[in-house]
């Protein structure tokens, strides 16, 4: 093997490692996937989101809120069935085990956006940032959709 194939292998070695390290180290992140809100009428001062918040890390998660640039305000709420009547509440915290999977989903836990800054359209995207418990942040982006196409 010649000089220059040696150094290329020992280069591509080393490069794999630093992507591998800093995951075994700690930096390990969860990631929002399938993320979307539903589009509500025009001039509806609220909308709810949905996704998957995934936590393939080796330490537990906790979601203290979350914030959108897009709107006033966002808090994750939960709708239960409360003697035989729906009910929602705001959830101070959600905490995602570790390999854990959090369900944003129509009827149980959700987003609540409220007051958007500006009309939204279907197709766009939002950001959401959800704030963890160890001061940091998750960051998901969110389709809009119409109703009729869910």
């Amino acid at each position: 093997m010649s000089a220059h194939r040696t150094l290329a292998l020992v280069f591509a070695c080393v490069c794999a490692w630093a992507f591998v390290l800093p995951a075994a180290a700690g930096d390990c992140q969860p990631q929002v996937r399938d993320g979307w809100v539903r589009l509500g009428p025009a001039g509806m001062p609220m909308m709810a989101g949905f996704g998957r918040i995934e936590n393939r890390c080796a330490k537990p998660i906790t979601i203290l809120g979350a914030d959108s640039p897009a709107f006033a305000s966002a808090e994750l709420h939960e709708t239960r069935v409360v003697q035989g009547v729906n009910r929602m509440r705001h959830l101070p915290e959600l905490r995602v085990a570790p390999d854990g999977v959090a369900v944003l989903k129509p009827g149980g836990m959700h987003l609540m956006l409220m007051r958007p800054h500006a009309p939204l359209k279907a197709g766009s995207r939002i950001v959401v940032s959800f704030r963890l418990g160890d001061g940091g942040e998750l960051l998901g982006e969110f389709e809009v959709r119409r109703p009729d196409a869910l």
